[in-house]
């Protein structure tokens, strides 16, 4: 792979049989449901109002705005845990700091797309990344792929889980932010604006990973223990090295307590040792001025897990018709799990692509 071809599709999968499948999602934003779970209780008092709020069609950024200016208070005072697909239906928390001015009614507030289903109020602003994770309820129409291979693929997912891929659009449209990396790490070409900056950071380091768990998949060894691998305690970024690969270790594996790591590139030297070191130096030389590109803007050496979990992963027919639902970690992406069941074709790009063009 050249540094100018960044080709999600060649990411190596486990089940090549999942090639045969074709689906289509997102005809509808009603196809797509996400459901954010924080990680604590709202405190019922404070200078922050909580609002859940069901937004349909509908940009993360564009919503908190929106909040910014009904409320009568700046940008800032808005938080909210995540971003959330646009063209789906998402039930995400935004916090609003009411300090100094008189509350809205916030009913006035919703319109189609978006209700309101909570209010409540707490001590902190909400920060990113505050989610313990996300529940998802997906309908695809099955285009092409015989039932009993679907059945097939569907079990060996709740069964073993999936490689712990960084989705696509973490990449940008057409991949661009890696496009945007090359261009400042290759040639110089520094981002102007901060948001840019970090956007393209966060794309190297997942590009980087995600060569890494793929090298992992072709070697067949993505969710086992090879020597010197360091290991992730499932549920938390805990991380320590096991120097055997002993009956417990292999129970912890077998029951997803713990999970096989991979590196997210930055300053220092690989947390691995031998055989995991040798497989993700092999990866990473590729890549030196990326690798050090990252570690002159002061990110760190850390983990990932290879391996995703996803729970209460079930699944029904409808004719034609698809429904899976589950729930993954924050940070993990529904994408990975979809690439182990079918090839893919979503709506929304198209739609995507013909508000570019109208532009």
């Amino acid at each position: 792979m050249t540094l100018s071809a960044f080709d999600f599709e060649s990411l190596a999968r486990v089940n090549s049989a999942v090639l045969s499948h074709l689906c289509r999602i997102r005809q509808t934003p009603e196809d797509f449901k996400v459901e954010e779970k924080l990680p604590f209780e709202p405190a019922g008092s404070g200078p922050h109002v909580m609002l859940q709020i069901t937004k349909t069609d509908t940009n993360t950024d564009w919503l908190a705005k929106q909040l910014a200016q009904f409320a009568g208070v700046e940008e800032v005072a808005i938080g909210y845990a995540g971003l959330k697909d646009r063209h789906a239906v998402t039930t995400q928390w935004f916090s609003v700091n009411t300090e100094g001015v008189a509350e809205p009614d916030w009913s006035a507030f919703e319109s189609d797309l978006i209700k309101i289903n909570l209010i409540t109020r707490h001590n902190k602003k909400l920060k990113r990344g505050a989610l313990s994770g996300n529940s998802f309820k997906l309908n695809l129409e099955v285009l092409d792929g015989d039932r009993d291979s679907w059945e097939s693929a569907l079990s060996q997912i709740q069964k073993q889980g999936v490689p712990n891929y960084f989705g696509e659009q973490r990449f940008g449209y057409q991949m661009g932010n890696l496009h945007g990396v090359e261009q400042w790490f290759e040639q110089g070409r520094k981002p102007k604006s901060r948001n840019k900056k970090s956007l393209y950071l966060s794309a190297a380091r997942s590009w980087l990973f995600n060569l890494v768990v793929s090298e992992r998949v072709k070697a067949q060894n993505w969710n086992q223990f090879i020597p010197g691998d360091v290991m992730q305690l499932n549920g938390n970024h805990s991380c320590f090295q096991s120097e055997n690969d002993d009956t417990e270790l292999f129970e912890r594996l077998k029951t997803f307590d713990i999970h096989p790591t991979g590196a997210l590139a930055g300053q220092g030297e690989l947390q691995s040792h031998d055989e995991c070191k040798q497989l993700e130096t092999a990866v990473l030389d590729a890549w030196q001025a990326w690798v050090q590109g990252l570690s002159r803007q002061g990110l760190k050496q850390e983990r990932r897990a290879l391996r995703l979990v996803p729970t209460e992963f079930n699944w029904q027919w409808h004719n034609s018709r698809l429904q899976l639902t589950f729930f993954l970690p924050s940070g993990c992406f529904a994408t990975a799990v979809l690439r182990e069941l079918a090839v893919v074709e979503d709506s929304s790009e198209r739609i995507i692509q013909a508000d570019r063009e109208s532009v």
